[in-house]
């Protein structure tokens, strides 16, 4: 069972830049790479299948993720929050798919080696699987089949938080801050690091 990956890349990030100038998933980091380039390029260094979820205005994000090989697919509903993108993205996967790595595109330091964990977890029986870096729960987050009733109902901007909240959570210790960091401020960028 490979799960498809899939990555929420449809947000701007209103904390990162205020006036909406600036969509944070485009920033370079010290790599200069951009955010949303990292994200995407660990994800599918791990899954032979990522569907990238992008608003219907994402112009330069759905390029930078269609050059990687992503499969951009554009939600119209995405401004309504990341239940909506999420959703959008388990009905495109079907009726393939078993199984989801539902990682975010503000995340550009997770490693490849703990998405093959989490891949690992679900091949092995777990129904939801959750990074842990010193006690702290972070992403992405891989869901089994089992969950797909509930995928399909999310509604708001928590995402898949009332599933992990309500069902076991296989949580899978990891080496990795980067499944703890995301880019909210423009200072977050500057954090750059090894993420092989």
């Amino acid at each position: 069972m490979t799960p498809v990956g899939i990555l929420l890349a449809a947000g701007r990030g209103s904390r990162f830049d205020a006036t909406g100038a600036r969509n944070k998933l485009l920033e370079r980091l010290p790599s200069g790479e951009p955010v949303v380039a990292s994200s995407a390029r660990h994800l599918l260094a791990t899954v032979p299948r990522v569907l990238a979820v992008v608003g219907p205005h994402s112009g330069d994000v759905a390029g930078v993720l269609g050059a990687l090989g992503c499969e951009v697919i554009i939600c119209d509903e995405a401004g309504q929050g990341m239940a909506a993108s999420l959703v959008h993205a388990v009905r495109h996967s079907l009726p393939q798919a078993q199984a989801w790595i539902v990682a975010l595109g503000d995340m550009p330091f997770v490693r490849p080696a703990t998405i093959k964990t989490l891949c690992a977890a679900l091949a092995s029986g777990a129904d939801i699987a959750a990074p842990v870096f010193q006690g702290r729960r972070g992403n992405p987050v891989g869901f089994s089949k089992t969950h797909l009733a509930a995928l399909l109902a999310l509604e708001g901007d928590q995402g898949a938080r009332a599933i992990l909240q309500a069902n076991p959570v296989t949580l899978v210790e990891v080496d990795d801050p980067g499944v703890v960091e995301d880019i909210d401020e423009q200072a977050d960028l500057s954090r750059g690091r090894d993420n092989r």
